[in-house]
């Protein structure tokens, strides 16, 4: 559940670029993704010292956790795909848009009836913690489209960064099929080289026609989002993460 972080490309700027307005300034910090970059480092370094990432990582995981966590991201992405679809011809979302490549729901459907059976939407339910991070995703979609840009970015790409990971540590703690059943969410058969589609990814963010202005309230909502992301785990059972969400 951790947003990938990029490598800065910035280079030094003239004494009359730093002395101008920042707003005017052709400075690559004015990319999105450096902005965010430089805005999540804290909320990020935070994330991957947490005990969860550190216990998942060493294969110290329990299936009935792992099921928790399956639920909770089934929920978040149902919200977060429905959003996305209302928005796929907003100019600040349109570019973002890749359903074939990247939306999670029906491989987390797969994974769902895995764990749960074929009737598990009526074994499930969505934690507190993930129906509000849920009625966030709802909020910013139908009233502030362009913010959709931080939750999809942090999902997404996290999960292109650390998938085929979490996916091998998964399957060899729980002892599930190699074949991928349960962990069909990992899986992102339309993306043939992640690391390209993620600089394609950030290439086509970078390009957004936004304002510095809205550039930081995605930073802003981007940082929203590590602190939902810690909460859900902190409501799926895992009381190790540390104290400070992120």
């Amino acid at each position: 559940m951790l947003m990938e972080l990029e490598t800065s490309e910035g280079v030094e700027e003239s004494e009359k670029q730093r002395s101008a307005p920042k707003r005017e300034t052709p400075s690559r910090m004015a990319d999105l993704s450096e902005l965010l970059k430089e805005g999540t480092k804290e909320a990020h370094d935070r994330a991957e010292n947490t005990q969860f990432v550190k216990d998942f990582l060493k294969g110290n995981i329990k299936k009935e956790l792992f099921k928790l966590a399956t639920t909770a991201l089934y929920f978040t992405y149902s919200a977060l795909e429905e959003e996305m679809d209302r928005n796929q011809h907003h100019p600040a979302f349109a570019p973002l848009y890749f359903p074939m490549e990247l939306h999670r729901k029906e491989a987390l459907i797969k994974d769902m009836e895995y764990f749960f059976g074929e009737d598990w939407e009526k074994q499930v339910q969505c934690s507190e913690a993930t129906q509000k991070y849920v009625e966030r995703i709802h909020h910013v979609g139908q009233n502030e489209p362009e913010l959709l840009v931080a939750h999809a970015y942090t999902r997404y790409m996290g999960d292109l960064s650390g998938g085929q990971v979490l996916k091998k540590v998964a399957q060899r703690a729980l002892k599930l099929p190699s074949t991928g059943e349960g962990t069909q969410f990992y899986l992102f058969e339309n993306v043939d080289n992640a690391q390209q589609f993620k600089q394609f990814y950030r290439a086509r963010m970078n390009a957004l026609d936004l304002n510095l202005k809205t550039k930081e309230k995605i930073v802003e909502e981007a940082n929203r989002a590590f602190e939902y992301n810690m909460q859900v785990l902190l409501g799926a059972g895992w009381k190790g993460a540390s104290d400070g969400v992120s």
